[in-house]
Parts: C-alpha cells; structure tokens; sequence
C-alpha cells in the first residue's frame, strides 16, 4: 500500500467533502488523514487527505478524480510523500537559517532534496560543498541585478528546483521573479517590521525596552516582506537582556519558524487564500511522523 496526499482548493458549496470519500472508498481507499477549513469570508474550501490505495494501484485511483473534481470546479493535486521536493536555499551573510536547515535536511527532519545553494558572497562555499551541495556565486550590484536574476533564472530551470528558500539572502528580488515563482518563494525576516527598519534592528528594539522578539515567514511577493505568512513565533525578553542577547535569541527563533514553515509547505498543508495562508497541522508526532508517512 503507497500513502497518497490529495490537496483541494474550490468554491464553498455543499456536498464536497461526501463527493471526496464515496469516490475514494469506491476505489477501496482507505482515509487514514484530513484536514478542512471553509473560509466563510472568502468563499473558499480547502482539504488535504493522506489515503492508502488498498485494492487498485494508485495510478487507477488518481485519473478518474477529474470527473470528481469538475463540478465543484476544484483545483486539486496528488503528491506522493517519497517524492521530495527539490530546494534552492539562497543566503547572503547571516548563516544562522542556512546552518539549521542543513542540518534538519542532514538527520532527515526535513526529507527535501537540496538542489544547490546560491549566495553573493563566498562565506559559506566550503560548508556548503562539505555536504555535497553545489554552490553557486551570483554577484550581484546595482549595475548587474538584471544579469544575475538571469543567471538564478537558469538555475532553477536546470536544477529543477521546485522551492526558493530565502535564509537570510539581503537581496531583494524582482517583481517579475516573484510573480514567476508565485507560491514556491519562502522569506524570513524578524518580526520588528515595519517599526524597526534599515540596520540593526535588534539594537534599535533594545533602545525601544521591547519585551517581545520574533520572527516571520512567509511567500514572497512583489510587496517587500507583506506576502502570506506561512508560520510565526516569539520569544520574552526582559531589561537585563543586552543587544547581543537579542540578537541570539532572534537567531534562534527565525531558525525555527523558517524550518517550520519549509516542513508545513513540502508537506502540501499550505494553501494560500488571497493574502493569508490556511495552514493545516502536522499529524501527532510532527516531524517524526510526517517522515514516517
């Protein structure tokens, strides 16, 4: 039996969720995972359901869907959890994301195949080539910008890479990109925007005596740092805390949040409606038992 994830996105009306389970139970599939949200502001219904295909192999099961899904009008797809998403991670000199994603991908919390690390700089060339990961150096200055979004253009056409993660990469990309990798661009910055701007952020919140520090990921869009927000988290910081504190505890934290965001989208549990996102939960177990499905 091979585990299947279906994902669907429709117009709200009545019935869809009975027309999902009579087709798949006609099939002899078993549902062992789903998650739902109508979006009574949007009109919009969602669902991701995990099945196995106990009697017909899933290459039977999956073309008949369409039948299914036209009526209600529904966008939907299968994914096979063994199939991993192939990732570019673009940094530029803060490794703090870079280094803890490499890991999590390393013990398998994150099951991605690592297409290729992009950078301006060379900071991190020979950590990335100790794990085997091709490295690329993309120059890029006010003079070349169109030149080098070429160049990272044919990357992800020739690596075949199917998700952009930005781990601290300080350059901001075209309008034109952004739309052309809609949805498969994921971002993460602290969470002082918009009111801590420009250089040293953490500095600036220090001399404001904030309390609360965190962190913000999200898909990228023509609007500098305003695309839907995937996944969120703070941490508490008191008067006796240093700029240096901030700065290690906001490390810390935007590791965390950009790696669950990356496990919540290769999972296909995002869905993006209009400007916010609907986020299904990961199974109980979190990353031990996406793994094991």
């Amino acid at each position: 039996m091979q585990t299947i994830v279906l994902t669907v996105s429709c117009p709200s009306t009545r019935g869809i969720v009975a027309a999902i389970s009579t087709y798949l139970a006609g099939k002899g599939c078993n549902i062992v995972d789903s998650a739902q949200y109508d979006d009574l502001a949007s009109g919009k219904f969602f669902m991701r359901i995990s099945f196995v295909s106990e009697e017909l192999p899933p290459e039977e099961v999956i073309p008949g869907f369409a039948a299914v899904a036209e009526p209600f009008a529904m966008d939907f797809a299968y994914h096979r959890p063994e199939e991993r998403v192939k990732v570019l991670i673009m940094v530029s000199r803060f490794g703090h994301c870079l280094n803890d994603l490499l890991y999590r991908w390393k013990i398998g919390a994150l099951p991605i195949d690592i297409v290729g690390v992009v950078s301006n700089h060379f900071d991190y060339q020979k950590l990335v080539v100790n794990h085997d990961i091709p490295f690329h150096r993309i120059d890029v200055s006010k003079n070349n910008k169109q030149m080098a979004e070429a160049r990272l253009a044919e990357l992800v056409e020739q690596s075949g890479a199917e998700l952009i993660v930005l781990a601290r990469y300080m350059q901001v990309l075209s309008d034109e990109f952004c739309q052309r990798m809609a949805g498969r661009i994921i971002n993460i910055h602290h969470s002082f925007l918009p009111s801590f701007k420009g250089a040293n952020p953490y500095k600036q919140a220090y001399e404001r005596g904030v309390k609360l520090i965190g962190a913000t990921a999200h898909y990228v869009t023509a609007d500098l740092d305003e695309g839907p927000i995937i996944e969120q988290d703070t941490v508490r910081v008191t008067h006796a805390q240093s700029p240096e504190d901030y700065i290690s505890m906001g490390r810390d934290v935007e590791s965390q949040v950009l790696a669950r965001a990356v496990h919540a989208h290769i999972h296909h549990r995002v869905f993006i409606n209009g400007n916010r996102t609907v986020v299904f939960p990961s199974s109980p177990g979190g990353y031990a038992s996406e793994r094991m499905g």
